[in-house]
């Protein structure tokens, strides 16, 4: 028998996601968090790039502000007004300490309960290559949970107001090769297929398919995938880290 996933926790009000770029939540979790806004949960994103290496007929300088307006749009979908960015460069995003004050720094901003990120690992579970953005910010996601707690890691950020919040309890990785939890996507599922619609720009250069059948294939195809884990309802998955 397939082994079952189990629900993601619920007692919880505030959470932080933060991902490379735009799209990324979009392709991982958007179902999940329409759900969660639905219930009346406190959502942020942050992102560490604009997406300005993404679209290759598209300079840098005139791309960033496109996807930037097309994150926020995209966020708006799914019930998230709260949309930050921290100006790491698309491509080459470099795991390390400033990586990690910059998202702990975000942490202690928004005290969150449930942290959010993409999968921090080499592969998507094969042969498939993972990005080393996603890696690097996926890691970082990881330390700075803790890193948020601990008054003498970066008191730099006490000293700015930032007082230390060590009130993290999960930190879930969407798009991980080994899920241990699940969300219903069923009440979520065609916002996040507006959702990820919203990055037409990105969408158009990338597949050559009718912009909105691709993301519902590709969207609804994840979902109904991971039903057989999830009691046949269709999921978004999540590896789940507790704290």
């Amino acid at each position: 028998m397939t082994e079952q996933l189990e629900p993601m926790p619920t007692d919880w009000q505030r959470a932080l996601a933060v991902v490379a770029h735009p799209d990324d939540l979009e392709y991982g979790c958007a179902a999940a968090v329409a759900g969660w806004t639905d219930d009346g949960r406190d959502i942020t994103y942050l992102l560490a790039t604009r997406g300005e290496a993404g679209i290759d007929t598209l300079e840098p300088e005139r791309c960033a502000p496109l996807r930037e307006q097309e994150q926020r749009a995209s966020a708006a979908v799914v019930g998230v007004s709260k949309v930050e960015f921290l100006d790491h460069h698309d491509g080459v995003i470099e795991y390390g300490v400033g990586l990690r004050r910059d998202i702990a720094a975000a942490v202690r901003r928004h005290r969150p309960e449930l942290v959010i990120t993409m999968n921090h690992r080499d592969t998507w579970g094969g042969v498939a290559w993972n990005t080393p953005d996603h890696r690097a910010v996926g890691r970082a996601t990881l330390d700075a949970a803790a890193d948020a707690g601990n008054r003498w890691i970066f008191p730099e950020l006490t000293e700015q107001g930032l007082d230390p919040w060590g009130g993290v309890r999960w930190v879930a990785v969407a798009g991980s090769s080994t899920p241990t939890h699940a969300v219903d996507a069923t009440a979520g599922l065609e916002r996040s297929v507006r959702s990820l619609l919203a990055h037409r720009t990105y969408i158009e250069v990338l597949t050559d398919e009718d912009p909105e059948a691709y993301c519902r294939t590709f969207l609804t195809g994840n979902a109904q995938a991971s039903a057989e884990r999830f009691g046949g309802r269709p999921a978004v998955m999540f590896e789940l880290f507790a704290r």
